[in-house]
């Protein structure tokens, strides 16, 4: 009978089993209530490149590229051309009114030399026609056409037409440049945001355990002066002090909130900015700093940054740019002389026999005052590009170097605060324990506690710089420029 019921028993298990699966491991997650991942600086970055408007508005400059350079291959395209012309006239010869005229069809293309060129077939209409080159078809009334322009001397391998070709293949490295700028500026902004709003969630934190202290020593303050073991003065003492530290504390989750806002303005979704969870917030990664990087590492950085950071690549455009203008410029100087062959446009000419006509065109501007204007604008840019190309590079440097000084800077006041609070917990303790002997008052253990407080406070501000001053370092190298994570300057090992 026994072993039937276990049999029954483990049939019914099974049962439930496969009527029952396990939950998966998100809804066990839930259940057993783990905390939320924490936000991370990588995570915040990489919803800035999928979804911040600002970068989105950088992008539309590579279709504005294209949109640019199809504009400029538009003055090179073949165009096809069909035009009839007919007149009314009187022949000379034999005093005939005649009615005449030509159809032409034909493809007309400029090429980026300087040269056009036209090819087609034009047909007599009206009366018979007199074709004394290239003629075919029946009674020699049709007639192949081809034409050209040729410059010689000004407009022969630079013309404007080409100069603005030029320009509009420096449109997309030029829009890559800015998408580069526009990601470098959002991720630096994006991670002092980020650091500002995890210092304020700590600080906060904080001041609430402060406040809750403050809370249970009034009680026991308060207890113990309705025993008649302290004065009733120690009671509005203790009760003051909560007070105070409830107003900090009311002030510190204001600072809370005003970080989560302006963080959110990085953390776009559906088109709207989203404010990030409370419960999100990190902690300071806890590291062992590891010796400032080599000099030679250092200059490797430094020459990093000067082929990476945006600012040099755009000068070295703008550069570029000028000096198509220059050279359109000095072109303009040369005088004008331009050959021609094309057929007679007029149609009494063409009935009468005139097939072709040929040109030889000489222009020489006596002062030239508008090219020569022309150039000393565009040297002068040239010049001014070259000294700001020098400003930028040093420029550079000198924002490594100060990036590099915010991160020394930062490792000594992180250690220096640390040493501080340690200092000062030691007091508190020491303050608390004369307390409980009766050896001093509740005031100096709320100054003692104060002082604690406000040396974690300053632990927590030199642990935000210095996470902020790794930031400014990627941002100088231009590690962000490219979308991939570029070297560190501080390495660490973290903490088991």
């Amino acid at each position: 009978m026994m072993t039937l019921r276990l049999g029954l028993a483990l049939s019914l298990l099974c049962l439930c089993a496969f009527a029952n699966p396990r939950p998966a491991a998100a809804e066990t997650d839930s259940a057993k209530g783990l905390p939320a991942i924490s936000l991370s600086l990588n995570e915040i970055h990489a919803w800035i490149d999928r979804s911040h408007p600002l970068l989105k508005g950088a992008v539309t400059e590579k279709t504005m590229a294209r949109g640019r350079m199809l504009k400029a291959l538009g003055a090179f395209e073949p165009t096809l051309i069909n035009d009839t012309e007919i007149e009314r006239f009187i022949d000379k010869g034999t005093g005939q009114t005649l009615n005449g005229g030509f159809n032409d069809t034909l493809i007309e293309a400029r090429d980026p030399m300087g040269f056009r060129y036209s090819a087609g077939v034009r047909t007599a209409l009206g009366t018979e026609a007199k074709i004394p080159d290239l003629a075919f078809g029946p009674n020699n009334q049709q007639q192949v056409i081809l034409g050209g322009f040729f410059p010689l001397l000004k407009g022969l391998m630079v013309n404007p037409e080409k100069a603005e070709l030029q320009r509009s293949e420096l449109a997309d490295p030029r829009a890559d440049v800015r998408i580069a700028q526009t990601r470098q500026d959002l991720f630096l902004a994006a991670a002092t945001q980020f650091w500002d709003w995890v210092a304020a969630v700590r600080y906060v934190d904080m001041q609430r355990k402060a406040l809750k202290v403050a809370e249970d020593r009034f009680k026991q303050v308060e207890g113990r002066a309705k025993a008649g073991a302290v004065a009733p003065l120690d009671v509005v003492e203790a009760n003051q002090e909560v007070q105070r530290r409830r107003e900090v504390a009311i002030a510190a989750q204001r600072q809370v909130e005003q970080e989560q806002f302006k963080l959110s303005m990085f953390l776009w979704e559906n088109n709207a900015p989203t404010l990030p969870a409370i419960d999100r917030a990190p902690d300071f990664p806890a590291q062992t700093l590891s010796p400032s990087p080599s000099p030679d590492t250092v200059q490797a950085h430094k020459l990093q940054a000067r082929n990476e950071r945006p600012e040099i690549k755009e000068i070295t455009i703008e550069a570029k740019l000028n000096d198509i203008d220059l050279e359109l410029a000095k072109n303009n100087l040369l005088p004008s002389l331009d050959a021609e062959a094309a057929p007679a446009r007029a149609p009494e000419k063409f009935v009468l026999g005139l097939g072709y006509r040929f040109g030889l065109e000489l222009k020489i501007p006596l002062l030239q005052r508008k090219s020569r204007g022309e150039v000393l604008e565009a040297q002068g840019k040239a010049d001014r590009f070259v000294m700001v190309q020098k400003f930028r590079e040093q420029q550079v440097v000198i924002d490594v170097d100060n990036a590099l000084s915010a991160i020394e800077r930062a490792k000594e006041r992180m250690e220096a605060a640390v040493q501080s609070l340690r200092l000062a917990k030691t007091l508190e303790e020491g303050e608390r324990f004369r307390f409980s002997l009766g050896a001093t008052s509740i005031l100096f253990v709320n100054l003692r506690e104060r002082n604690s407080v406000d040396s974690e406070a300053q632990v927590i501000r030199a642990k935000a710089d210095y996470q902020k001053a790794l930031a400014l370092y990627q941002w100088a190298i231009g590690a962000w420029a490219s979308g991939t994570p570029g070297p560190t300057p501080v390495n660490y090992r973290a903490r088991d």
